[in-house]
């Protein structure tokens, strides 16, 4: 069993799914959030989508970057972690716009003061704000904020997106095809909207991150940040402190900012891009959960995707892999391993896609290719080895 498994969390969620198999799977089977008809307003050429979800157990770096820091500004990372999960799964079925968000907060009272609660609050409108900028209106429009400290030991930061959307404007992943090539956009970098470097970690497999990089002294100090049921060996069993220093391309940063680094969003991007190149978009692809295997749900059955030109995984993963010493198959299953996003379209179109995000300061290159297949099949090249889904 994987570390990560005997944490009690599931890279893949085969539970979850399991659970809900037999839901509604909405108006389009292959998109990457489910479309229902418009039923708020009834008009049969639109679209409604409400999508619900959060910061993970990111906010529990948050909570001990905190804690040994004294610099509360963190937890404003940790509220754009709980939009841009939610604003970029509905980039993908060609949503940018228009867009309504309410927080969900549940917090333990006796460690999380109101101090907390201000910087996720006003950290969610900053964000707004600089989206706004990018012409991405999206209303903020309150939520829920509950003391339940016999539920959560520290904070869960949540949130729900919803919008309506002309059926004519969606992106449901049908159109991908033998023949198409996938241009990857990366995590990680300092794009034209962003303050400083992305480490490009997002809010997936934080729960491996944080105990496979931190140590012992964590789950001493901070007993209210792990279930007390876990067995010792996989409780922070890394070589870092928070505060630890580390030189990035020249830069040195702390392995707290990178593991806190908050989730980019490609929002700029693809606002242009569904604005300008919508034709040329056959499909579109968020490697959260799942990392680079989460394409696999949502591309249709008789193709093999191909990956063999990803970009190089950052500094952030390569510490993770070391302290956790987790084989390639499973880190890219875990991780986006520094690729983010994956845009399927003609050959012929990708240099046009390349160059908008390009503009913004997000790299991007051709990843890989579409190929016909008996079955759905995954070839993922490291460098190093391939590795076959």
């Amino acid at each position: 069993m994987s570390l990560y498994s005997k944490r009690g969390v599931s890279a893949q969620k085969e539970e979850v799914h399991a659970a809900t198999q037999k839901l509604d799977k909405g108006l389009y089977e292959k998109a990457f959030c489910k479309i229902y008809p418009d039923v708020l307003v009834g008009d049969a050429d639109w679209a409604n989508v409400m999508h619900a979800d959060g910061a993970g157990t990111k906010s529990i770096l948050a909570y001990l970057y905190w804690k040994e820091t004294g610099d509360a500004s963190v937890w404003r990372g940790i509220a754009q972690d709980a939009i841009v999960m939610n604003l970029d799964d509905l980039l993908c079925v060609g949503i940018y716009d228009q867009l309504a968000f309410s927080s969900t907060i549940d917090r333990n009272k006796t460690v999380i003061p109101a101090e907390v609660l201000s910087e996720v609050i006003n950290g969610s409108q900053e964000f707004f704000d600089t989206m706004r900028k990018f012409g991405i209106d999206i209303t903020y429009m309150g939520g829920e904020t509950a003391d339940v400290g016999d539920v959560v030991r520290t904070i869960a930061v949540n949130g729900t997106m919803t919008a309506r959307w002309p059926r004519k404007k969606l992106i449901t992943n049908e159109k991908i095809r033998p023949g198409n090539v996938i241009v990857g956009l990366a995590s990680f970098g300092k794009t034209n909207y962003e303050s400083a470097y992305n480490s490009g970690l997002a809010s997936n497999g934080l729960t491996s991150a944080r105990h496979d990089v931190l140590k012992k002294e964590y789950g001493k100090k901070y007993p209210e940040t792990f279930e007390p049921g876990l067995p010792e060996d996989v409780v922070y069993i890394g070589p870092h402190g928070m505060t630890d220093i580390i030189d990035v391309d020249g830069v040195q940063t702390t392995i707290g900012k990178l593991l806190l680094s908050p989730t980019r969003t490609f929002a700029p991007v693809m606002k242009v891009l569904l604005e300008e190149h919508f034709e040329a978009i056959n499909g579109l692809i968020h490697c959260s959960g799942g990392g680079q295997t989460k394409c696999m749900k949502y591309v249709p059955e008789q193709v093999k995707i191909v990956k063999d030109n990803l970009f190089t995984p950052p500094v952030i993963f390569d510490i993770i892999q070391k302290a956790s010493g987790a084989d390639a198959r499973e880190m890219y299953q875990v991780f986006n391993m520094g690729t983010r996003l994956e845009i399927y379209t003609n050959e012929k179109d990708a240099t046009a896609i390349i160059d908008v995000a390009t503009a913004l300061g997000v790299d991007a290159q051709v990843i890989g290719r579409v190929e016909a297949s008996e079955k759905q099949a995954l070839e993922i090249h490291t460098g190093s080895e391939t590795i076959l889904f």
